[in-house]
Parts: structure tokens; sequence; C-alpha cells
């Protein structure tokens, strides 16, 4: 179930497409098994199933790899509400780790919190699912600067 939020206007009418063609060119969604499940304005969802790669010493999918999925979860989440010619980066983020990611399947919520023209200011949650049981692994607050003019490289 998605949370109530606030109705953000994208200011690129192909958003969509932008969003999904950058999450494409990023290597380290593709070695962890992630994907990019929904893009709406403001908010994007990142699962990740569960698999021996991305696990710690106790059977947990690793912190590391919560962080991976928040970042860019919320990091597009930005991106879907910039213009077509800007690209984003992560400035900074708070991640605090409230239980172990200990599900078959990690579900990351980013969205949008302020949209402002350089810094953009973010949010996810990381839910670790286990038989339809949704537990809240980690809460992530973010920065990110916004590049007008800025491409991303060629796939």
């Amino acid at each position: 179930m998605r949370p109530e939020m606030p109705q953000f206007q994208p200011k690129d009418p192909a958003y969509a497409e932008r969003v999904r063609a950058s999450f494409n060119l990023q290597q380290a969604m593709h070695l962890i098994g992630a994907e990019l499940a929904v893009v709406e304005p403001g908010y994007t969802e990142i699962h990740l199933p569960k698999r021996p790669g991305v696990t710690q010493q106790h059977g947990f999918i690793h912190g590391g790899v919560v962080g991976m999925i928040a970042d860019s979860a919320a990091g597009y989440a930005a991106n879907t509400l910039t213009p077509a010619d800007t690209s984003v980066l992560t400035v900074e983020y708070k991640m605090n780790l409230v239980a172990p990611a200990d599900g078959d399947r990690l579900v990351a919520r980013g969205e949008v919190v302020r949209p402002g023209r350089t810094l953009i200011v973010t949010r996810a949650d990381v839910y670790a699912i286990r038989d339809e049981q949704w537990t809240l692994c980690a809460i992530m607050q973010q920065t990110i600067m916004a590049m007008q003019g800025r491409k991303e490289r060629e796939a």
C-alpha cells in the first residue's frame, strides 16, 4: 500500500522514460539484481530479491545494499521532478537501520520531501518483506543536487 504523498508536477513530460534510462545505466543496480518497479512524479520504488550475493554473515541483506537501494530510490524520486537536461547527484544522506533486512525481498520507497531548483530533499523507507509481512528496516533522509545542463554518460 502506497503512502499518501503530495502531488508534484514533473517539469519533463518524458520523466519516466528518462529516469528508467538512467537507472539502466547503473551497473551497481544490475550487480545486485535491483529493479526500478515504480516511477511516478516525486516517488519511485526499487525492488530487490534476496540472493546469496547480497547477504551478510547472519543471512540478512547487507546494510550497504540497503543503503544502495535507499539512495537510488530517493535520488530517482528527485530526478522525476527535474527538467529534461538535468541530472542528479547525492550530496549527503543519513540512514537509520531500524531492523535487520530479513526478508525474501526488499522494497525501497523514495519520495521527494521538498523540491528545489538546486537542492532537493528526499526520504526513503526500506521494507523487508517475508510472507507478505512488511517490516520497516531502514529510514533515510537525503539531499540531492540538481545539475542543470549536465548529461549522464551514454550506455
